[in-house]
């Protein structure tokens, strides 16, 4: 829950419960270090460029002080032909070099928002299965959105700008010590202003944007959750209490919206009170040392300009520092998933055979919340193994365990002796696939999304696994055949076929046992029943695991496992446990009526 700002507008930051982290202060500083030392080069030309520019548009200044310096001393040559041609030459070096700055900083900018994106989708997808599969959809699409969108502008400009106007100050604040040393210190009297402003802002800024980027993230929660049980909303008139979660969200996130701009409604103010005394002190400051005679009339007018010339790279860094702050917050949500340990399992377990075994087990989703309590379980290879039982008995969560996509809490499951949670991701899927009633379709050619499986199949290879589910007819009969462009914005397919994209998927990747969750489930059932035909064939010779939510599943299945309250209250055949007349006898019954 994301708490609201109170009236008092407490800088806290709420806690909030999001699968993925939010990255500490140290991965972000470690991944930040890596960005910058991987376009080094690029990022030091920027600055040799900025700099150029800078003391480029020093000149005016230090033209126009020469020129008044002469014209005070009663100078009767002010040569003015050379002051100008010299003004104009340093123009022209600057509007040059002011463009590369803007050309240089934009590149450099997209180069690491490119880097950012791969190295997010890289990290991403090698995250442990379960962790993915826990991930609220909410989180993850605001993380590759909104976050990402965020990290865009930032990228692009506020981190090459914020260069600049570093640079541009630690120049003309050099500058001026140059011209006219006294009247470098007289700019040290705004420091005061700006630093107790910056401190008061920035102390509470960050934990501002992290609680409104988390409360955009409920709201985006809570609608894509609305939007995908729509069905099952409406069906049960939950409707009016969706709502009501989502004005509540909104309203949540907009309070933290509205004290981030208050925290900026303090800090602007204060920034132009900063400019304001910097050039006000330069200038009594300065005329007062004039008329002492410590400094001349020419190097007050140097320094007064230049003093001036300070107000744009100050509000540079200060607006892109804002930026930043912003940025930061979508930063440490995209790199949080480098604080979760990847797989550590090792590449060299291999599973010396393919019976599957369950020993103990215990699991559960929750800390201290088990879903399954002493669970053991063997699987001999080729058998057709049914899972059935109430609804929330835990027989997916078993299923899941089995496939490697969860690691027990306590206990092992081992696959031809080799412990599931101590394989390597990429070693589990080559010989265990979980197949589910979610299938996906990606952007891209038909072959593409079946090379997902095995990207060095051969086009015949391809063909051959189409025709193993029954889908080389439609496929065929596209135009472009493998070369088709499917998903968002090309061929729309049915859900039989991409269904049948997805199992033949499973043809190419060969694995040996398969985990079913009732793949055809959300099918009509004459395309049900179609793809049923589809998968038997798939399935010849594997072993299978089939979570049984309608008792048809089961009826064939050499062993049924009765999973009540996370434990298997019953093992055997249909046969055997119909005649024993217990809980599996009584969930036949009522499935028959």
């Amino acid at each position: 829950m994301i708490g609201v700002a109170p009236p008092a507008y407490d800088p806290a930051a709420p806690t909030t419960a999001t699968t993925l982290p939010v990255g500490a202060t140290a991965t972000v500083r470690a991944y930040v270090a890596e960005l910058f030392q991987r376009h080094r080069r690029a990022f030091c030309v920027l600055i040799a460029v900025n700099t150029v520019a800078v003391i480029a548009s020093m000149a005016g200044p230090y033209l126009l002080g020469g020129l008044v310096e002469r014209v005070s001393d009663g100078a009767r040559e002010l040569h003015l032909g050379l002051t100008i041609g010299l003004f104009v030459v340093a123009l022209a070096v600057q509007s040059v070099f002011v463009r590369e700055v803007r050309l240089r900083g934009a590149v450099l900018g997209e180069r690491m928002l490119a880097d950012l994106r791969e190295d997010f989708l890289v990290r991403s997808v090698g995250l442990p299965p379960g962790v993915l599969e826990r991930a609220g959809t909410g989180d993850l699409l605001s993380r590759i959105t909104t976050d990402i969108d965020r990290l865009a502008n930032a990228m692009r400009e506020a981190v090459p700008q914020l260069s600049i106007g570093v640079v541009w100050v630690v120049l003309l604040i050099g500058g001026l010590t140059v011209t006219a040393p006294p009247l470098a210190a007289s700019v040290l009297l705004a420091l005061p202003v700006l630093v107790v402003a910056c401190r008061w802002y920035f102390r509470r800024a960050p934990a501002g944007y992290r609680s409104e980027a988390a409360g955009y993230a409920s709201v985006a929660a809570a609608l894509a959750e609305s939007v995908d049980a729509g069905h099952t909303i409406e069906a049960h008139r939950l409707g009016e209490r969706r709502i009501a979660l989502s004005d509540r969200r909104v309203k949540e996130w907009t309070a933290w919206e509205r004290y981030t701009l208050w925290l900026r409604s303090v800090l602007f103010p204060a920034i132009n009170a900063t400019h304001v005394t910097i050039l006000g002190s330069v200038l009594m400051i300065g005329g007062t040392f004039v008329l002492k005679g410590w400094i001349d009339v020419g190097q007050l007018t140097t320094g007064a300009l230049i003093a001036q010339m300070l107000v744009d790279p100050v509000n540079l860094i200060l607006r892109w520092y804002d930026e930043v702050q912003v940025a930061q917050v979508s930063l440490a949500r995209l790199v949080g998933v480098r604080d979760i340990e990847p797989d550590a399992g090792d590449a060299a377990l291999a599973p010396a055979g393919r019976e599957v075994h369950a020993d103990e087990v215990r699991f559960g989703y929750l800390q201290g919340v088990d879903v399954l309590r002493e669970v053991s379980l063997e699987v001999a290879p080729g058998t057709r193994l049914a899972l059935v039982g109430p609804s929330g008995a835990g027989k997916s969560t078993l299923g899941r365990l089995l496939a490697g996509i969860y690691a027990p809490r306590d206990g092992r499951i081992t696959l031809g002796g080799a412990e599931l949670s101590r394989m390597t991701a990429e070693r589990v899927r080559s010989h265990v696939a979980l197949v589910n009633q979610e299938h996906h379709v990606f952007v891209g050619s038909l072959r593409d999304n079946l090379l997902l499986a095995r990207t060095d199949a051969a086009d015949a290879e391809l063909w051959a696994a189409l025709g193993a589910v029954d889908a080389d007819g439609w496929a065929r009969a596209l135009e472009e055949g493998l070369d088709t462009e499917v998903g968002s914005g090309g061929l729309a397919l049915t859900p039989a076929q991409a269904q049948q994209i997805a199992l033949a998927r499973l043809v190419l990747a060969d694995p040996h046992t398969l985990v079913l969750d009732e793949a055809t489930s959300l099918l009509d059932p004459r395309a049900a029943r179609h793809l049923e035909r589809s998968l038997a064939r798939v399935l010849d010779g594997r072993t299978v695991v089939a979570i049984a939510h309608r008792l048809h599943t089961a009826h064939d299945a050499d062993v049924i496992a009765v999973v009540e309250n996370g434990r298997i209250s019953e093992l055997g055949s249909h046969d055997a446990l119909v005649a024993a007349d217990g809980a599996y006898a009584a969930l036949w019954r009522s499935w028959h009526g």
